[in-house]
């Protein structure tokens, strides 16, 4: 199932303003006259994915895969555009939340001493999204997008993960994401 919506709610916007750090469009140079579309939220949805992807694969090339993760982190994430990026992990139970460009790298490559095994590198051969419902605020420059992404195991499985993403334009017009989160689907047994 398929949906887009866009919310003039006040809990919706409050939600996405809280969700990035409270900043006005007027004070971070956002064109708001060229609102958040559902099409580009698809689009990041897929580049993101096709990013860990990437990850995987320069992983298992032996090649940089630090790198790889640093420049996905980077390219799909708001540390350096935000005042806060609400990041929960779908396998990170100790250290939950990865408020910090540090913490995301550490859960994406995998880190010594800690629970993270490096998700990004398992490697994966796709990533497939089935979005329930993305919400654009009445402003445009902020959604929030919810659903089931499918993760392609070289074998052919794929993982079912639930998440939740919330992303705002930059001052170049790029979405990046300001919420993340991410969980395994309950299991009654």
């Amino acid at each position: 199932m398929k949906k887009a919506m866009t919310a003039s709610v006040l809990g919706a916007s409050a939600f996405a303003m809280a969700a990035c750090g409270g900043t006005e469009a007027a004070s971070t140079g956002i064109d708001t006259s060229d609102p958040i579309t559902g099409a580009e939220v698809e689009a990041a949805q897929q580049a993101w994915g096709e990013g860990i992807v990437k990850i995987g694969g320069v992983f298992t090339e032996e090649g940089d895969y630090r790198q790889a993760a640093t420049d996905h982190i980077n390219e799909f994430y708001a540390y350096e555009e935000s005042d806060t990026v609400l990041f929960k992990p779908t396998l990170a139970a100790e250290d939950q939340f990865r408020g910090t460009f540090e913490g995301a790298l550490s859960y994406f490559v995998g880190a010594e001493g800690t629970e993270d095994k490096g998700f990004a590198l398992a490697p994966y051969t796709a990533v497939r999204w089935e979005n329930e419902g993305t919400v654009i605020d009445e402003d445009g420059d902020k959604a929030i997008a919810m659903g089931n992404y499918y993760f392609t195991g070289t074998d052919g499985s794929e993982t079912k993960v639930e998440y939740t993403f919330g992303y705002m334009k930059d001052d170049n017009g790029d979405l990046k994401i300001t919420v993340h989160h991410s969980s395994l689907p309950f299991d009654p047994s």
